[in-house]
């Protein structure tokens, strides 16, 4: 069986017009747990000192991190906080 890396996949899984409608339906989840990562890693954070600060469990953080678990504003608020950051949310366009 031949590899093909991720990014080959992802390229052409994209060219199907109904998998790049769902993968850009998906973009705002994307791009808040871009943020969060991002966030964390500057302020060197662990996934486990990050949920002592959330007042959560470390699996809670990485189902956030992985996607696979869609936040409630309650929960984003609590991330803001435990990140020391505002949580701003807008509507564009």
């Amino acid at each position: 069986m031949k590899s093909i890396s991720y990014s080959k996949l992802k390229k052409e899984l994209l060219k199907d017009p109904e998998v790049k409608k769902a993968y850009d339906n998906l973009e705002p989840e994307f791009a808040i747990i871009r943020q969060i990562l991002q966030k964390r890693m500057e302020k060197h954070i662990s996934q486990k000192e990050f949920a002592k600060r959330m007042g959560t469990n470390q699996s809670a953080v990485s189902r956030l991190e992985s996607g696979t678990y869609n936040p409630s504003l309650k929960f984003l608020k609590r991330v803001a906080k435990a990140l020391k950051s505002e949580l701003k949310i807008s509507f564009v366009g």
